[in-house]
This record gives structure tokens, sequence and C-alpha cells, in this order.
């Protein structure tokens, strides 16, 4: 009845327009010489449950997390405490109460040392290196499977691409040493056609293209399996719109599948960012020696001859500490920027 009086109201003899909607009327009119006001309605947040009503009501999935939870606190939260021998000239035979409290002089004797710099420079190189040359790689993998039309081809060639993530790296290592050493495959061949071998598998200035090559090889199929799940979750209507206004293959590709994947990409690219830092041990201890200490020797392995070789303990976990306290940093840099471009990122408040 109200929509029929506003309505009446905004005739032709009412001198308004009759296009003006009826919500543009002053907020009361004079009926009967009150002045009736129009109701705005009560729109408030929902109340938050009670904690002890919310523990009787998810119950069940809480007891589901204890095993996870204890995991956590038995391989990750515990050992965290044993940070405080950073602090400590530390002595396995004293333990942690009867080892001297030294201070910041760990970290001082760390921060003077020039081994220590030259392998955060290397792991730096390197984690800069697989960033921009092995982190596109899977996306770009991950749509090719994608736009494969045969299932069972594209089930095929995930098998394929996915294999080498199941081998260890001794194997990896293996393998690019049978062909690119000194006595592999492709020097037999330079020496049956009059030609000198490379020596690829121990020349410093290779090293940066051997451990990548290696790198995209074992681990670019297995990554692409996340990127394959995003692109399943994409719209398939949006590809037959396009196709349908006159859009080619690479046209639908920027414009939809990228966009498509951009929440993923973000989300994985702060992962990485913090974890910048950790390149890896395995695969750099085991040619450390081939390529030389001076392009090969990572964090990882520093902390290893640190700790395990020399018995310096207490250096160890300075660098470790130093190692998390930066990727922490580094990826709540990289979060707070995901929010700078409008996404959701690892976390956001609330």
């Amino acid at each position: 009845m109200d929509g029929l009086r506003h309505g009446a109201a905004h005739g032709p003899g009412s001198g308004r327009d009759p296009s003006t909607p009826w919500t543009a009327a002053p907020a009361s009119r004079k009926r009967g010489g009150r002045a009736r006001a129009r109701t705005v309605p009560d729109v408030r947040r929902p109340t938050r449950a009670p904690l002890r009503a919310r523990l009787r009501r998810d119950w069940q999935l809480l007891l589901m997390t204890v095993p996870a939870l204890g995991l956590l606190a038995v391989f990750h939260y515990a050992p965290t405490l044993g940070n405080v021998i950073a602090f400590q000239e530390y002595n396995p035979w004293d333990g942690l109460l009867g080892s001297p409290w030294v201070g910041f002089a760990q970290f001082e004797r760390l921060f003077t040392d020039p081994r220590f710099w030259s392998a955060a420079g290397n792991t730096l190189v390197i984690a800069a290196v697989q960033l921009v040359f092995f982190f596109p790689i899977p996306i770009a993998l991950a749509i090719l499977l994608d736009s494969v039309m045969t299932p069972r081809l594209r089930l095929l060639l995930q098998s394929i691409v996915y294999m080498p993530h199941f081998f260890s790296w001794v194997l990896v290592v293996t393998l690019f040493q049978q062909i690119l050493g000194g006595a592999g495959l492709f020097s037999q061949l330079l020496r049956q056609n009059g030609y000198a071998p490379l020596e690829i598998m121990s020349d410093p200035d290779a090293f940066l293209f051997v451990v990548t090559s290696q790198m995209v090889w074992k681990d670019a199929g297995w990554g692409t399996i996340i990127f394959l799940a995003a692109l399943a979750a994409i719209n398939q209507n949006l590809y037959e719109s396009a196709a349908v206004d006159g859009a080619n293959r690479w046209q639908r590709m920027w414009h939809i599948t990228l966009p498509g994947l951009r929440p993923v990409i973000v989300l994985l690219l702060i992962l990485k960012i913090g974890d910048i830092l950790n390149v890896g041990f395995e695969q750099f201890y085991l040619q450390r020696d081939a390529f030389g200490a001076q392009v090969s020797e990572v964090l990882d392995t520093f902390i290893y001859h640190q700790t395990l070789v020399t018995g310096n303990f207490s250096a160890g976990a300075v660098a470790g500490l130093v190692k998390g306290v930066v990727g922490l940093v580094l990826i709540l840099l990289a979060n707070k920027l995901a929010h700078k471009m409008g996404e959701n990122g690892i976390y956001r408040r609330a």
C-alpha cells in the first residue's frame, strides 16, 4: 500500500518526474498532521557464541587435531627451545644448564666470519636464480597439461613428469654425473668426434646451471599438482563465452587462465620467498667437493659443518636462528605486499 501511495504521489499531477524512484522521496511525510519517519533496518553483526558453547559444539573436530598438535609440539616447538644455546658456549657434556652464558658473543663471532657471508651470498644467488627460472615452469607445465584433450594422454604425461620427484638426490646427482661428467655420455661423444671433453660437473662457472637443471628435472612436474587443481576450479563457461566472442587461445589464457591462477601463484610465491634461505642440503652437500665450497657452500651445509663437523653447536644454532628470523620477516613483508595487491595472501586479519 505504501508503494501505491508513493506511486500516486509521483503521478502526473504531483509535479514530479514519474521516473524518479520512490526511495528519493523525503524521509518523512505529513499524514493527518503527524510526521511519519521512515524506519531504518537495524543491521547488527552476528554475535559470537561463547567459548564453552563452541567447545561443546566442535569437540569432535578439536579431538581430530590433537595428533597433529602433538607432532608439532614434539618435533617443532620443543626443539625450538634449544635455540637457547645460541646465547651460550654450549658443551654437550655440560648440557644446557651447565654451559656458560655468553650473551651475543656468538652472534658477533658469526657475523665477522667471512665463511658465513660467503654461504649467505651463495644461498641468495641460488634462491634468486631458482625463483626466476624454476618458479614459472610448473605454471607453464600445468597449463600445457591442462590443454591436452585426451584424458589417457594427459594421465601418461602427468605420470612421466611426476616420477623424478620420488628419486633421491643421490640418484639425481649420479644421473647428471653419468651424462655431463668428465667420463659421462656427453664427454664420450665429444671424444669420439675429436673434441675435448667438457667437465661440466666440476666447473664452478656451470654450478648454477647444473643445480637449477637438477631442480627443474626433479620437482617441476610435482609442482604442477596445485596449479592443476586451481585450473580445474576455473569455470569452463568463461572459456566458452570467450571463444564465442572471438578470443583465441592466447587471449583466453591471458584473460581467464592466469587471473584464475593468480591467488594460488601469490600464495606459493609468498611461501617461496619466506623459504628463500632454505635451498636444500643434500643436493649441495653431494656436489660440494666437486664444484668447490666457494660456489656450492650454502647456509644449510655451513650449519652442518659448524655443528657436526667442528662441534661448534652454538654457531650452528645462531646461523639457524638468523635464517629463521629472516624467513619470518620476508613472509610478513610478502604477505603485506599481497594485501596491497588485493590478494588474501597467507592470512588476513578479521
